[in-house]
């Protein structure tokens, strides 16, 4: 049977939920959520599996998260269990090339995927990321304004201020 592994932590945004698989992480769970979010996910990706605590992977993706808020590290380098339609992978494979401190946006986020009139589709693979701030999906912005974040607004623009003070 497989196993997956939960992790938790305190961080200087609230407690982060990490799990992760043999392939490694798959879910980072934040603050602005609601308090069952980690568990429906849970539940929903990975039914008949074994939930254990801790994680070699969890481990290590708390160090890097953790650096990553004192303004110690500007790329993840935790091996990732990515999950969801092809689009989707592809969206948040183009999403994880957007360098520390910068931002792009959604339509260029779907040209660099070869759709260039698939920016909604971009946006809702977004909302989707399992891997926030790990796949930075906070550095994706609309055309006209920050955009939406499923951590909330409040909290894309703290990481964005966060990544631009420590550029």
């Amino acid at each position: 049977m497989k196993q997956l592994y939960i992790h938790r932590f305190k961080s200087k945004i609230g407690w982060i939920h990490l799990a992760e698989t043999e392939e490694g992480i798959a879910i980072v769970d934040f603050p602005n959520e609601q308090s069952a979010h980690f568990d429906r996910m849970v539940e929903g990706r990975f039914k008949g599996y074994i939930l254990l605590e801790g994680g070699k992977e969890n481990k290590k993706a708390e160090k890097q998260l953790r650096e990553y808020f004192e303004g110690k590290l500007k790329k993840f380098t935790v091996r990732l269990d990515l999950r969801g339609s092809e689009f989707q992978k592809r969206a948040l494979n183009e999403v994880a090339k957007i360098p520390f401190g910068e931002v792009s946006t959604y339509g260029r986020v779907a040209a660099g995927i070869g759709n260039p009139k698939g920016a909604r589709a971009v946006g809702m693979a977004n909302a989707r990321n399992p891997l926030p701030i790990i796949i930075p999906c906070h550095r994706v912005v609309a055309t006209n304004g920050i955009g939406r974040y499923g951590g909330g607004i409040k909290m894309k623009k703290y990481l964005l201020q966060l990544e631009a003070a420590e550029k």
